[in-house]
C-alpha cells in the first residue's frame, strides 16, 4: 500500500516519535518522585531501562501498548493493513522484552513493567503502590527494614 503522505510530511511525522522521555515516562517518574523514590534513567543495563532504583536493584520499563502488545489491551490492536509485517515487528518486540527481563533477572534485578494505559489518575496510586511494594519486599529480603 502507498503512503497517504509525501516522503518530507512523513519523515517530519516520524521524527516527532520520541523513544525517550515520553509523557507516559514523565508522569511515572513525577509520581514516583513525589512518592519519596529516587531513581537514575536510562541507566547501561539491557534493555536500557526507563527507571533504575539502584538502592533496591529494581528497573522499571514504561511500555506502549502498542508496539510492546500488552495482552488484552484495546490499544494493542493489530493494524489491518500490512499484517505479515506487523505481526513479525510485534512478535521481534515480544520477543526481545522477555530476553531483556532473562538477563536482568540473571543478574540480579528485579523488573516492574508499567503499561501506558495504566497511567489513567485513576490507575496511578495503584502503580505507584505496586512499585512500592516491589521495593519494601526487596528492601526487607536484604535485611533492611
Amino acid at each position: 500500500m502507498t503512503d497517504v503522505v509525501d516522503r518530507a510530511t512523513r519523515s517530519r511525522m516520524m521524527s516527532g516519535i520520541r523513544g525517550k522521555h515520553t509523557i507516559p515516562e514523565l508522569t511515572v517518574r513525577t509520581f514516583l518522585h513525589r512518592a519519596g523514590l529516587r531513581f537514575r534513567l536510562h541507566v547501561k543495563l539491557p534493555g536500557r531501562p526507563d527507571l533504575a532504583l539502584a538502592r533496591y536493584r529494581t528497573v522499571i520499563f514504561v511500555h506502549g501498548c502498542f508496539w510492546h502488545r500488552h495482552a488484552g489491551c484495546r490499544d494493542a490492536a493489530m493494524p489491518s493493513t500490512n499484517v505479515s509485517f506487523w505481526k513479525k515487528k510485534f512478535a521481534d518486540n515480544v520477543q526481545h522484552d522477555a530476553r531483556v527481563v532473562r538477563e536482568l533477572k540473571g543478574i540480579g534485578w528485579r523488573v516492574i513493567v508499567v503499561w501506558s494505559c495504566q497511567l489513567q489518575e485513576r490507575d496511578l496510586a495503584q502503580v505507584v503502590t505496586t512499585i512500592r511494594g516491589s521495593v519494601n519486599m526487596k528492601e526487607r529480603s536484604n535485611g533492611r527494614v
